[in-house]
């Protein structure tokens, strides 16, 4: 087998860039090593990728008082490795409520398409009330490696702590990236909370992904509060059906306690030989 690192230089990925990406220009970027995918060597993980759509959506047309509510990713193939172009349009403008879209083209191609809500801030304080559980700090959990479980750049670039109680489908982990979302430039806590999210689906593996595939075809974000930059905790289960589906469904956390949800639908499939 080809290693990472013959692969990636091969492939022509920047090693050196400590970030996800290099910007190019308005909207275009070169991803490097560190978005290398866990199913492919030749693809983008889809984590970055959700971080960087986050990011130029967080750059279009900004007003004060708006925040991301919801983000809904539809992935519509093989990311491939290679520069990559994010156009940003609003499908539904309004004063304190708006729709706005996002779609990562490879090589003229879309690959990703992402939809966002914005809502207008509110002082909302004496009707808050959280009923999503909170998890233990990541100072409170063991340190694991995920490239035991997984190849690629991405996954190597990643710091975790896992629940010593974990099981096959279950576990509660804190997860924190090496690496900028972006060469030279700073990220909202949002989009930084964002570019991890997609990883719930590699923290609580049901089966072996050296026998099985069950890559995500969807990632929903849905968030109550503005996370606080640092450690994303995971709460995740991952539920497969009989027929090929799969579910993985995490609360998300940052240090102060839970932020939000996320959603991932699974084709899952037996590896030839598995």
């Amino acid at each position: 087998m080809t290693s990472d690192t013959d692969s990636s230089t091969a492939l022509g990925l920047d090693r050196d860039t400590p970030a996800f990406y290099r910007r190019l220009g308005p909207g275009l970027y070169a991803p490097t090593v560190h978005v290398q995918g866990a199913w492919r060597d030749d693809e983008q993980h889809m984590a970055p990728v959700s971080g960087i759509l986050a990011h130029e959506l967080d750059l279009h047309e900004p007003r004060e008082g708006m925040q991301l509510a919801r983000i809904s990713f539809d992935i519509l193939g093989m990311i491939p490795a290679r520069p990559s172009r994010v156009e940003v349009r609003t499908t539904r403008p309004g004063r304190t409520i708006e729709l706005v879209e996002a779609t990562m083209l490879v090589d003229d191609r879309a690959v990703v398409r992402a939809e966002a809500w914005r809502l207008a801030a509110h002082d909302s304080q004496a009707a808050a009330g959280v009923e999503l559980a909170p998890i233990p700090g990541p100072d409170e959990m063991e340190p694991w490696s995920g490239t035991d479980t997984w190849e690629g750049g991405y996954i190597e670039g990643l710091e975790f702590r896992v629940d010593p109680e974990r099981r096959p489908g279950r576990t509660r982990a804190w997860i924190r990236a090496r690496n900028a979302l972006v060469d030279g430039e700073s990220c909202s806590p949002t989009a930084d909370l964002v570019r991890l999210a997609d990883t719930a689906n590699g923290i609580a593996v049901r089966v072996s992904p050296r026998e099985w595939m069950f890559p995500n075809v969807d990632l929903t974000v849905h968030l109550f509060r503005e996370p606080a930059r640092g450690w994303v905790g995971f709460d995740t289960s991952v539920t497969m059906g009989p027929t090929g589906l799969g579910i993985t469904s995490t609360t998300l956390h940052d240090e102060l306690g839970p932020v939000g949800r996320a959603e991932q639908i699974l084709t899952v499939r037996q590896l030839p030989g598995g």
